[in-house]
């Protein structure tokens, strides 16, 4: 405990913006002494404060009161919207913008906004190109610690996910979704035109260009557009005057194989 005078001429620094402790590894100045000593053990690594149930550590007293709470089970915080309750205030805070839609944390390089500074430090890294994860067995770099997590599964041969059908095991939960299709007929994945259902995404995709009428693949002669490359690319004989199909019998070619199946009837005399 300070003295009344040194703890007002501490409080007085506030105002006047006085910074008079000043860290020797990083420069970083202080309004206080004890402010100092604490942002030390950043650097020191030292961690006084333990929890006598788990033996984790921590730099300061206020975030060992509420990891407590994780063990004592209470949780003081409550969403009024939803009443979801939180072992403490920054839970709730981040928990908050699940209501208001507010993302407070933007990327300075392309201005997406995020909810939590945790994913705008992720997002980073597709601009920097940093991958702090490595694998220690095979020294491959991961961006996230839960893809470095799935790769090791590789090495230790782990597989998790247990199908509950015929007991094979998978090393991803996606992995497992896909394999129970097809034991139960699933097809998840439902058109919203015409209720048709699909047991794969891309299935889906390429099934809602029938409504869409898309036609992706154009023809920079004509610019007539197709549905499918394939379609495209026999039109392209068309323009190029190749003709790929030729008749066995009179060695005539044909630029697209429908027109050899007709003129074949020539020869056999069908009559279809």
């Amino acid at each position: 405990m300070c003295d009344k005078s040194g703890c007002l001429k501490s409080h007085t620094s506030i105002h006047t913006g006085q910074k008079t402790f000043q860290c020797g590894v990083c420069d970083k100045i202080f309004t206080q002494s004890e402010c100092l000593k604490v942002h030390m053990r950043i650097h020191t690594g030292e961690k006084p404060f333990k929890c006598k149930v788990c033996d984790k550590t921590f730099i300061q007293r206020g975030a060992l009161k509420p990891h407590m709470r994780i063990h004592t089970g209470k949780k003081t915080f409550k969403c009024e919207v939803c009443e979801k309750t939180f072992n403490h205030g920054g839970p709730l805070t981040a928990h908050m913008r699940i209501h208001t839609g507010e993302k407070p944390f933007k990327c300075e390089v392309c201005d997406k906004m995020f909810k939590q500074s945790g994913h705008l430090k992720q997002h980073m890294r597709i601009h920097t190109g940093e991958k702090p994860f490595k694998c220690e067995v095979c020294g491959k770099m991961f961006k996230q610690s839960e893809h470095l997590k799935q790769h090791m599964r590789i090495h230790t041969g782990e597989k998790p996910f247990k199908c509950e059908v015929c007991d094979k095991m998978f090393n991803q939960i996606t992995n497992l979704k896909t394999h129970l299709s097809n034991h139960i007929g699933e097809k998840p994945f439902k058109c919203e035109v015409c209720e048709k259902t699909f047991n794969h995404s891309g299935v889906l995709k390429s099934h809602m260009k029938i409504h869409r009428r898309e036609k992706p693949f154009k023809c920079e002669v004509c610019d007539k557009m197709f549905k499918q490359s394939e379609y495209f690319k026999q039109h392209m004989v068309i323009h190029t005057y190749e003709k790929p199909f030729k008749c066995d019998v009179c060695a005539k070619t044909f630029n697209q194989s429908r027109d050899l199946e007709q003129h074949l009837r020539i020869h056999t005399g069908e009559k279809p």
